[in-house]
């Protein structure tokens, strides 16, 4: 049998005392899309920085396509085609929106981060940062500072950087969050394109039940670092586990 794509074995993670993460293993297959949940502190954002290479791992593997990167630095990850979208925008602020895109098409064409690159030679490779701003409706930006837009702006942008690195496995934290109610439906078409090229693997955090439950093919529940659920989105929502620990409900209260 082929291996998934992505895979973590025994995961984990201590800080001190604290075991944020607790030996979660998981595999990931192409053209799924696995949303990820669980109350605040569960340990969700911890498990995607120990994935994309952020923090390491104390005991534990990640395995992308069967190699152990596990001790593998976050750009070698990306290199490999591990693709991250943060939960807090990671920009150049000081470049402008099409200076930030050109940036991840340049890298991903192999030809490094030299923004002083005779850019007329590449008039293919601008033409593609273009269509990724037009795709999270930021053409009319492009000109513009990262430092200098909105919060949802800075979001979509983060968003069109991980388009133009064309990863295997996108891993998305809370994209929507921050944004106002009528830039969220851009993303989420986003991802639902994504997943409809049925050869991407999809990780996504995320608080809103009605997202998770119109994406997800598949929900993982993390609960105080450990994974306590894992299946179909409506199996996975009503069962008694993620009902105590997504409202708080305690057994002996």
């Amino acid at each position: 049998m082929e291996h998934p794509v992505l895979e973590t074995r025994g995961l984990t993670i201590r800080f001190g005392g604290h075991v944020a993460v607790n030996g979660v293993s998981c595999a990931f297959r192409p053209g799924t899309l696995t949303a990820i949940v669980g109350p605040n502190g569960a340990g969700k954002t911890t498990y995607f920085n120990l994935i994309s290479g952020q923090l390491p791992a104390s005991e534990g593997q990640v395995l992308l396509f069967g190699e152990d990167l596990t001790r593998a630095s976050a750009p070698v990850r990306t290199r490999k085609g591990m693709g991250r979208a943060f939960q807090l925008t990671n920009l150049f602020p000081s470049l402008t929106v099409l200076e930030n895109v050109r940036l991840a098409v340049q890298a991903r064409a192999g030809l490094g981060l030299n923004l002083v690159s005779l850019w007329s030679d590449h008039v293919e490779l601008l033409e593609h940062a273009e269509n990724f701003l037009e795709r999270v409706a930021l053409t009319q930006r492009r000109d513009t500072p990262a430092s200098e837009l909105s919060h949802g702006d800075q979001r979509k942008l983060e968003v069109a950087i991980l388009l133009a690195l064309e990863p295997e496995v996108f891993m998305f934290d809370e994209p929507t969050a921050g944004m106002s109610v009528d830039e969220v439906p851009v993303i989420l078409r986003l991802i639902e394109e994504i997943k409809a090229q049925k050869d991407k693997t999809i990780l996504l955090v995320e608080h809103k039940m009605d997202v998770v439950r119109s994406l997800a093919d598949r929900i993982i529940v993390l609960h105080q670092g450990e994974l306590v659920a894992d299946g179909a989105p409506a199996e996975v929502i009503a069962s008694p586990v993620v009902q105590e620990a997504y409202l708080g409900v305690t057994r002996n209260g």
